[in-house]
């Protein structure tokens, strides 16, 4: 599998990996990974290395944008590798959020204790901290 990536001034890149498709981009110091489909034990291999390579490439300081808006299903082992991957920015000095308008992320993320690693922001734009006109 690759993961294709674009800056800011080229067009976001897309893949498709089994039930679970992303396209990612940079803009400025963040990158942003957009995924849709479903998380699952089936692609979670996938997952984790498309987290592991976009967090990889993150600049310092940075941060590292995961919209999952529309993911129609997370498994566990997805929250589990946001996790592990956002730890690992963490002491990279890169922050990993995710953008997330749905309520059972939002409760998953608090229920598992979460929240000081992985905050969640409605929009990719609250995320970058831009103001929304």
């Amino acid at each position: 599998m690759k993961v294709s990536r674009s800056r800011a001034d080229s067009s976001p890149r897309s893949n498709e990996l089994g039930a679970l498709s992303a396209t990612t981009s940079q803009r400025g110091r963040a990158v942003i990974i957009s995924v849709a489909g479903e998380v699952d034990a089936s692609n979670e291999r996938d997952w984790r290395y498309l987290l592991a390579e976009m967090v990889a490439i993150a600049a310092v300081p940075g941060r590292v944008v995961v919209d999952v808006r529309d993911l129609d299903f997370m498994g566990c082992c997805a929250y589990a590798a946001l996790a592990r991957e956002a730890e690992r920015c963490r002491r990279r000095g890169v922050t990993l959020c995710l953008v997330s308008q749905d309520p059972i992320v939002a409760r998953i993320v608090a229920a598992c204790g979460l929240r000081w690693l992985l905050p969640i922001y409605p929009t990719t734009e609250a995320a970058l901290g831009i103001k929304e006109e």
